[in-house]
Order: C-alpha cells, then structure tokens, then sequence
C-alpha cells in the first residue's frame, strides 16, 4: 500500500506543476499581449526581411505556441507533452500493478526496482527521518523529468505542426508537440512548487524562529567582543543566505532549461546537416547522448533540492542527536 500512496503523490505533482505552469504562462501571456501592437508595427515595417528570416530559420523556438485556451488561460504544446507523459507513467503503473504478485516479475519488478533504488539512493543522503517525508517529492522529480526529456526526443516533438513553405522546403513555425523541459515555464513551476514545498519542511523541521536561527543565528560558542563580532558577520551571512535561497528557483529551472532546450536544438541541426536522406544517421548518436543527458540532468535536479532540503532540515536533526545524548547521559 505504501508504494501505492507514493504513486498517488507522484501523480499529484505532476497534475500541480501542470497547473503552476498553466498559471505561469497566463501571466506572461497578459505581458505579450501588450506587446502585440508594437511587434505588429515592427513586422509591418520589415514584412520582406521577417519573411526571408523565417524561412531560413531553423531550430526550436524560445516561446512555446498557443494551441487552445481553457478560459482565459493559454495551454501551449509544451503543457500538452506534459499531461501525456503524466498519463503515460500512470497507465504504465496501473497496468504494472493490476496484478500484484508477492514475487514481482515484468513490468511490476521494473516498478518496484525504480521505486527501491531510489529510496535507498535518497535515504543515503537526506537520511531515514527525511526521506520518509519528501520522498514521494523527489521520486517525482526524477521519474517526470526523465520522463519530459526522453519524449523530448522522439521523431515527430517539435517538428510535426503547422508552418510555412519555403524554397528549401516546408518549415515548421508552431510544432503541435515541444518538450516540456525546453520550455522555461515547465521548469519554473516545478522550481517554484518545490521552493512552496522547502518552506514548509524547513517551518516543520524548525519553526519560524528555528528558520531565523539557521540563516543568522552565529555558530559555535563563543564570548565577549568576539561574539559580538560574530552576530554581525553571521548576520550578513545570513543575508546572502537569503538571497541564495530566493534564486535557487531560477538557477535550478535555468540548469534544466538550457539543456533540454539546448539538446533539442542540436538533434534538429544535426538532421538538417545530413539531408532528407542521412539526416537520421548524423542525429543518431546524439539521440543517445540525449538520453544519457536526460537521466543526468533528472538527478541533478533531484539531488540539488534533497541537499538543499537537507541544509534546512539538519539544524533539527542535529539539535535532536544532541538532545538524545544528553538524555542518555542524564539516564546513565
């Protein structure tokens, strides 16, 4: 049942980051609204130029197209890869556990492996206590964003869609499909539910006052003018603590950003550089290196927010072991 319970966990945060995406390209679409006028006028003005410079642009956009909106709010291709692959990890467990067996074997074995290796990979770093309460976090980092990028890859995301046809050949302008991690808002909103997420672990681990001791609070024990002089550097350590801790998000969704975006981009040039005919051999073996890449980058992603869940949580854990000890002593 608890592998279940890790499933379900796993599934809800995957629905949430699709609606924190939703949330985070509604907002940005309001600001490209505003601009629509302006950038019409400039298109206008250059219509000949823009013409001749779409055509022979190739690569990936920056901006993920529109496909429909739900009400006000804008669903873009790279949202749509998003739900398929959390549907698709989720038929792909059902069917695995449709039939438990008590001796796993197939696809259940496969499973249970993912779920066991992670554990444990996890457990070795944050520790048996945290693991047990974040796990099911972790776990759906590394499975949705291995997950994203692998489907990133495949023949047809990002090169099948609507376009415009040029001397050398039929361009593709708005790909009905896009990876998900190539698009900046997918991974924001996941940097951004996991930063939701680390402020209720730290406020759990510590309180508010504990959190305010662990970013200013001086350590080691000292007296006089010297711990005078360390409330005040640790107090300006403490500022760059918080500002460290407020960019976070945007490193982290940079990191994954600017390699899914980055692989995708190489995958597509390679296969132009071969032709109609060896396009498929000159990208082959960046496919593969793409896949290396993307487990690569699922586990710097995972283990950047464990150790950064763990530097929050320790200050407990470590009060805790000193607490235990002296208790121990007293009983002795």
């Amino acid at each position: 049942m608890r592998g279940w319970n890790w499933i379900l966990k796993v599934l809800a945060a995957a629905c949430l980051w699709a609606g924190a995406t939703l949330a985070v390209h509604a907002a940005e679409h309001g600001a490209a609204e505003h601009g629509a006028a302006v950038a019409d006028a400039v298109g206008h003005v250059a219509g000949a130029a823009h013409e001749g410079a779409a055509e022979a642009a190739e690569g990936l956009p920056t901006a993920a197209p529109i496909l429909f909106h739900v009400g006000p709010l804008p669903v873009t291709n790279s949202m749509v890869v998003t739900w398929v692959v959390a549907i698709l990890l989720a038929a792909g467990v059902k069917l695995a556990t449709r039939r438990m067996e008590l001796v796993p074997s197939g696809a259940q074995n496969f499973w249970e492996w993912v779920f066991e290796a992670l554990y444990e990979f996890l457990e070795g770093i944050i520790g048996s206590e945290l693991v047990k309460k974040t796990f099911w976090f972790f776990a759906t980092l590394f499975i949705l964003i291995v997950g994203t990028n692998w489907f990133g890859i495949l023949p047809g995301v990002g090169t099948v869609g609507y376009g415009v046809q040029g001397e050398h050949g039929f361009h593709v302008t708005d790909p009905i499909l896009r990876g998900a991690n190539a698009d900046f808002n997918m991974t924001f909103a996941m940097a951004m539910v996991f930063f939701a997420c680390w402020i209720w672990w730290a406020y759990q681990a510590n309180g508010l006052v504990g959190m305010a001791k662990h970013i200013f609070a001086p350590k080691g024990e000292t007296t006089g003018l010297l711990k005078v002089l360390m409330i005040v550097v640790f107090f300006a350590v403490g500022l760059l603590e918080i500002v460290s801790i407020v960019f976070r998000p945007v490193s982290l969704s940079f990191r994954l950003y600017g390699n899914a975006f980055a692989g995708e981009n190489i995958i597509e040039a390679m296969t132009h550089l071969g032709g109609p005919m060896f396009g498929w051999l000159t990208a082959l073996p960046f496919y593969f290196m793409e896949m290396l890449v993307g487990i690569v980058q699922a586990m710097v992603f995972m283990l950047l927010t464990a150790v950064f869940t763990l530097l929050i949580c320790s200050h407990d854990d470590e009060h805790g072991h000193e607490h235990g000890a002296e208790a121990h002593g007293e009983n002795h």
